[in-house]
């Protein structure tokens, strides 16, 4: 992975994609010097989701996906939009939960835990049933932090439980539909050859 991470760009995707990274690191001083520093630890909370690919080797289109999700994310809280508009975080939900359970099963995958989705062998429910799972109690967590964030730190996060159950239906579904894909589509990138051998943190 770390192989992975310290691989130069070879597309203009993934030029784009380490772009939105370094907007991801100045997303936080902007929002501490023109907001709150409450609103920098909210973009500062959606950081190592841009970084994760990285390590993991997904395609451009991928990163890229997953980066543009987490940024609108993390700015529509900062700039108020989940209690402006009332239906904004329902696809936001869909599409970070379901990007985010995809990738958190890619990295189990390249660290051993679990089969490489599009692996020999591997029935094409299991990535669906997993992700999914891992959807659900990503949800279940993330509601966890913003009843903490709302007990303990501002009343001004939106916490109710029609909200929170929703949320998490909407997530779960998200999950699912990325477990689809994952069975689908191949995510992670060709590993890249040197001197006609596969690095060994790529074997996997």
């Amino acid at each position: 992975m770390i192989t992975n991470f310290l691989r130069p760009p070879q597309s203009l995707g993934e030029l784009i994609a380490d772009a939105l990274r370094l907007i991801g690191v100045l997303s936080i001083v902007v929002a501490g010097v023109g907001w709150s520093l409450t609103d920098a630890g909210i973009l500062a909370f959606v950081l190592p989701g841009l970084v994760v690919p990285r390590f993991v080797g997904v395609r451009a289109g991928f990163d890229v996906a997953v980066s543009v999700s987490l940024l609108v994310a993390g700015w529509s809280n900062v700039a108020d939009l989940y209690t402006s508009v009332d239906w904004w975080d329902v696809p936001i939900h869909l599409v970070c939960t379901g990007v985010v359970s995809a990738l958190a099963y890619l990295l189990l995958a390249g660290l051993g835990i679990v089969a490489s989705p599009r692996a020999a062998g591997v029935r094409a429910i299991a990535p669906i049933v997993l992700t999914a799972a891992i959807g659900l109690a990503m949800s279940a967590v993330w509601e966890m932090v913003e009843w903490f964030g709302r007990t303990f730190i501002t009343a001004q996060i939106y916490v109710t439980y029609d909200d929170t159950i929703g949320d998490m239906a909407v997530g779960g579904l998200g999950a699912i539909l990325a477990g689809v894909l994952l069975a689908r589509v191949r995510l992670l990138r060709e590993p890249a050859l040197d001197g006609g051998r596969i690095p060994a943190s790529m074997h996997r």
